[in-house]
């Protein structure tokens, strides 16, 4: 693909003293990276080259002064990469979290999320990053999903999508206490969350997406008799949107007890599930594949991915991080990236 045609793709280091610089090395040396878009990568130029050598890899690149320059580059089989000074490296112990690393973090996404509103970036894969260090570091929201959504002046529902493969997962609440879990559950955001899902895998190709519901309580609360969010909430959410025209015939069901819904998606009945807290996903989807698991900020304005795992700090500067995830989250970010791209150059009607 010539380099006017692909996708202009920013990737992050990721939190300086984790795995990230480590995987974002591992990446940028597939050469099929760079053959599905037009890498620009931001970073600590420190950062960047102990991720080379902790990889045991060398990356040739362009250096590049601003975004603006990335999208007219005449080749772009190398990755171009655009320093930036945010982070000292004698304020960084490599396994350990810090407000210095965090608030790295938060500058150079907020700069990535900048040059894609201004035009010259088309989607975000970032490198894992640690939420107590952004919260040390100045994150002043329970996670990087709601610094987004703020950061873009989003209004609407989002949330974070899970994916692994073909299936995709959504949740109702995320990075809140378990004891807040029941206190989310609407039919308002059940039906949105589940209208996100079902939109976004139609615009990522799945022709003909079904969308199953997660129970909330053991059992799918036993008829009531163990916890009423199905009876009074949750049912009548998935009757509702059944009740909707859609362009698929009948594409949601449910609702299912959250111990046995994974075994219809892992049977190919469903391509999405609709969970009602962080955990009842998160950790079906990590034992299914937790090396390939990715997450995707949905009902954003902007495409945004990252591997679904963490920093790893055990294991940073050891050389042994696999870079599977953030290879799918790169290959998803690059398809939406050209999906977006399109959508911003079509005549507006």
């Amino acid at each position: 693909m010539s380099s006017d045609r692909k996708p202009v793709v920013a990737i992050t280091l990721g939190d300086a003293a984790g795995i990230g610089p480590e995987l974002i090395a591992r990446l940028l040396n597939k050469p099929e990276a760079t053959a599905m878009a037009n890498v620009v990568l931001i970073g600590d130029p420190w950062v960047w080259c102990d991720g080379q050598r902790v990889a045991g890899v060398r990356i040739a690149f362009d250096t590049v002064d601003a975004f603006a320059e990335v999208r007219g580059r005449r080749d772009s089989s190398k990755p171009a990469f655009l320093s930036i000074d945010t982070v000292a490296q004698t304020d960084v112990r490599v396994g350990e979290v810090s407000a210095a690393c965090g608030r790295a973090e938060l500058t150079v996404l907020d700069r990535c999320m900048d040059a894609t509103r201004e035009g010259h970036v088309d989607a975000i894969c970032f490198a894992p990053l640690n939420k107590q260090a952004m919260k040390m570091g100045g994150l002043h929201h329970e996670d990087e999903l709601h610094h987004f959504a703020e950061y873009l002046g989003v209004e609407s529902f989002f949330c974070e999508f899970n994916t692994l493969g073909d299936l995709w997962t959504a949740r109702i609440s995320s990075h809140v206490p378990l004891k807040d879990a029941a206190s989310y559950l609407t039919e308002e955001r059940i039906a949105q969350a589940s209208e996100l899902i079902y939109r976004s895998l139609l615009a990522n190709g799945v022709a003909r997406p079904r969308v199953a519901i997660a129970a909330f309580n053991p059992h799918g609360g036993d008829g009531g008799t163990c916890g009423r969010e199905e009876v009074e909430i949750i049912a009548p959410a998935v009757r509702a949107l059944q009740q909707r025209a859609w362009p698929t015939d009948a594409p949601f069901h449910g609702p299912f007890p959250a111990d046995t819904i994974f075994l219809k998606a892992q049977a190919g009945e469903y391509q999405a599930i609709v969970t009602m807290y962080h955990d009842q996903g998160q950790i079906a989807v990590k034992l299914l594949g937790f090396s390939r698991g990715v997450t995707v900020h949905g009902g954003l304005p902007i495409p945004l991915t990252t591997p679904a795992h963490g920093t790893a700090y055990d294991i940073a500067g050891k050389g042994k991080a696999s870079v599977e995830a953030t290879w799918q989250a790169f290959q998803i970010a690059s398809r939406m990236g050209q999906v977006y791209r399109a959508s911003r150059r079509a005549p507006s009607v």
